[in-house]
């Protein structure tokens, strides 16, 4: 069986008994980055065989893990921080083993989309969700797309790039639209930051921005 284990977004302690036991029990992990996963194994005395599956060899590894699965062995992936599949590897395998009739299970878990959500005050009733936008190629063509988004819209975004994309939404829904930023989720200096985009830049252009991002922006009122 394939596993899909959500790992922390931050802190240690915010990953569940179930997903320790999968990882002690199952014959191989699958990492995005080893070095961080190894961090997550040591603190917890996990010894389970690990290695690399990311973005630049998932196309070549994918038939070949599907095939050891399909074949008895019971393998556990995990990203960096959070559920795979999520802005993270992990959709190829999942469709190569469904494609073989090999059961598949996600456990429930850490994601720092919810938290910031939930967190940011806005509607979350409905919400849409982008991930990261591409850097350049559709960037334009998918903020045209969601000018008109009535629904609470939910952005991931790299502290390299906060206020250029902020600066983009402003372009695109007013200096006034409400929208919150969340980084460094669940960890020691963690920050919910709320108000209108111009005061969000205004805010984060007088600090120093670090850790991964979460951008939360209102939708469109009727």
């Amino acid at each position: 069986m394939l596993y899909l284990v959500p790992t922390p977004i931050g802190n240690l302690e915010d990953i569940t008994l179930r997903a320790l036991r999968i990882l002690r029990e199952v014959n191989l992990i699958l990492a995005e980055d080893t070095r961080k996963t190894s961090i997550l194994l040591k603190h917890y005395e996990i010894t389970t065989p690990l290695i690399a599956y990311h973005q630049h060899n998932e196309h070549s590894l994918t038939p070949h893990l599907a095939e050891r699965i399909g074949k008895g062995e019971n393998i556990a992936l995990v990203t960096d921080a959070g559920t795979p599949g999520i802005s993270d590897p992990g959709f190829l395998l999942v469709r190569e083993c469904i494609a073989k009739g090999i059961k598949t299970e996600c456990l429930p878990g850490a994601t720092a989309l919810i938290p910031a959500l939930v967190n940011s005050g806005l509607p979350c009733d409905s919400f849409y969700f982008e991930g990261f936008l591409p850097h350049k190629k559709g960037r334009n063509k998918i903020m045209e797309s969601l000018k008109n988004e009535t629904c609470t819209m939910v952005f991931y975004e790299s502290p390299f790039r906060l206020l250029k994309t902020l600066e983009l939404f402003v372009a695109t829904f007013g200096a006034e639209r409400k929208a919150a930023v969340s980084r460094e989720l669940s960890k020691l200096h963690e920050e919910n930051a709320r108000g209108t985009l111009a005061e969000l830049i205004a805010h984060f252009s007088t600090s120093t921005i670090k850790g991964e991002i979460v951008i939360v922006v209102a939708g469109m009122e009727g």
